[in-house]
């Protein structure tokens, strides 16, 4: 990530394996050096990658913000120490610590949004409740295959449930730390500091 930044890229790419924690704490270091959030979601294999999207900040005091860094912390990536991070560790110092917990529930927000039903993936996922049951009903009495098929469609309706919940929670979080909810191009709902914009307008982000 470092060396992606020291070519001052516009868009510099976070994707440490583990928990969104790791990821947050890494976007904090990208933030010192300029740049802002931009998006998460999982990738790799199984999805076990949380990938971080941060962009470069055209503000004036993104600029200031990351001469600062360079002068602080000149052996970063070299075995000095990081911005915002323990020396050696991606254990946010105390100083840091609110800043990379607001940065954890933006990416926790984006990347489930990839498993937050809508209507369509509700409509196939019982669908396939019901594909379940009529093959079950092949080598299985009735009430076997109705019984199966009712458990597994109760189960996606849990999972359902308390994605939104934990979800709506997060929302409720990031609003009160300042955050404006706001609708992308496809319609999902993201959170931006007051006077961001998406990913795409000229401002913070890079076209």
């Amino acid at each position: 990530m470092l060396r992606q930044i020291a070519r001052q890229q516009d868009i510099v790419e976070i994707a440490p394996q583990g928990s969104t924690l790791k990821a947050a704490a890494l976007a904090h270091v990208a933030e010192q050096y300029g740049y802002t959030y931009g998006t998460a979601y999982r990738t790799g294999f199984k999805n076990s990658l949380v990938q971080v999207r941060m962009y470069r900040d055209p503000r004036p005091d993104a600029r200031v913000r990351e001469a600062a860094t360079i002068s602080a912390h000149p052996q970063a990536g070299n075995g000095g120490t990081v911005p915002g991070l323990e020396h050696g560790s991606l254990k946010p110092l105390p100083e840091a610590v609110g800043a990379v917990a607001v940065l954890k529930d933006l990416v926790t927000f984006d990347v489930m949004a990839q498993y937050v039903a809508d209507r369509t993936q509700k409509v196939l996922s019982y669908l396939a409740c019901a594909v379940l049951t009529a093959l079950l009903l092949i080598d299985r009495s009735p009430v076997e295959a109705v019984a199966s098929g009712v458990a597994v469609a109760l189960l996606i309706t849990a999972a359902f449930k308390v994605g939104a919940i934990r979800r709506g929670k997060i929302a409720r979080r990031l609003t009160d730390a300042g955050f404006l909810a706001v609708r992308d191009e496809q319609g999902a709902q993201r959170f931006l500091r007051p006077g961001q914009q998406l990913p795409g307008h000229r401002y913070p982000f890079a076209a």
